[in-house]
């Protein structure tokens, strides 16, 4: 199988590149030449935002195109009709961002999508844009030969979010955490590596259209999580469980600051931790324990000096220390229920 990764250095795309070539492919990526390819791959170089930066595609035909992009439209736009007749299946790595907000608890590929998308638009917003790509993906390739990897939460080795490696680097500080309860609140995610093998059994099984691509409901909890964090990291940490309305009542930001947590029975958690992925579990989704993608997760942040890259242009993510203190502090002195 023949198989172009559009990027293919970071996160996603590198974990579709890594699996492809494990799976024997024949493996080719293309970027601007900013961060090292995986072994094994055939690296073309090229910047797709600059004018005619698509054109090094130009000679090449491959089985299926993989696309992570999440910016303008536009670049999605004209790679895909480049590409249209030189690639078998157009796979786009998009959003359950595009639906329309907000979506209700166990929404499926049917619900409502976010307006005023176009295949062809310059950067608008995150959930526009990649509404817009998945447009441009479909307008080039057609529903047949296109397939929409709408990704929840993504979870792994390589996250250049920070969502992960901020938590375990702040329980691999020890002392008392702040842990954002309920302990048994359901979180939903994928492991980038779980996301990456289904999108290559797809290909092969040549499947299209939409999918919400994210492990079942409840596969783990936020207490489960942080708790595979304390053990991984052999720290000192004590996690002091704190209820939600004492963690929003101090200005926390849900999401952004106390990374991953969202307030249970809210529409942010309906959204973010509440698809129906029965389609996707149908046509082979598998997902392997939070244990084992945290503990990746840490050795892989160790090899690289405990400090995990950021993607450009994303927010900062993360609680500040002081804060934290001054939160358990409020509950040292009678506050919110542990």
């Amino acid at each position: 199988m023949r198989l172009l990764v559009l990027g293919g250095t970071e996160f996603a795309g590198r974990a579709v590149a890594e699996a492809a070539v494990g799976r024997g492919w024949e493996v080719t990526v293309f970027n601007r030449g900013r961060h090292r390819p995986p072994p094994g791959v055939r690296h073309i170089r090229g910047d797709r935002t600059a004018p005619g930066g698509p054109a090094a595609l130009a000679g090449g035909e491959w089985d299926a195109v993989v696309d992570t992009w999440s910016s303008a439209p536009r670049a999605v736009h004209e790679s895909a009709r480049l590409l249209a007749g030189r690639a078998g299946r157009y796979v786009y790595v998009s959003s359950c961002s595009v639906y329309a907000w907000a979506p209700g608890p166990g929404y499926d590929e049917g619900a409502p999508l976010v307006r005023d998308a176009a295949a062809d638009a310059e950067h608008t917003d995150y959930p526009r844009d990649k509404r817009g790509g998945e447009l441009a993906a479909q307008a080039a390739f057609g529903t047949q030969r296109s397939l929409l990897v709408r990704s929840g939460l993504i979870l792994g080795p390589y996250e250049n979010i920070h969502r992960l490696p901020w938590w375990l680097t702040r329980i691999a500080r020890g002392g008392p955490v702040l842990a954002p309860g309920p302990r048994d609140l359901p979180l939903q995610y994928v492991d980038v590596r779980d996301l990456a093998e289904w999108i290559l059994g797809a290909v092969e099984r040549g499947l299209s259209g939409p999918y919400n691509l994210v492990g079942p409901r409840g596969h783990t909890t936020m207490g489960e999580l942080l708790e595979a964090c304390v053990r991984v990291t052999g720290s000192d940490a004590r996690l002091r469980w704190t209820a939600p309305e004492v963690i929003l009542g101090a200005g926390i930001e849900p999401w952004t600051q106390l990374p991953v947590w969202v307030p249970p029975d809210s529409d942010y958690h309906a959204a973010l931790h509440g698809a129906d992925v029965s389609r996707a579990v149908r046509d082979g989704l598998r997902c392997r324990p939070v244990a084992e993608t945290v503990a990746d997760t840490w050795d892989w942040l160790r090899s690289i000096g405990g400090k995990a890259p950021r993607r450009p242009g994303r927010p900062p993510v993360g609680l500040d220390a002081a804060v934290e203190e001054k939160v358990l502090a409020g509950k040292d002195q009678g506050g919110a229920v542990r």
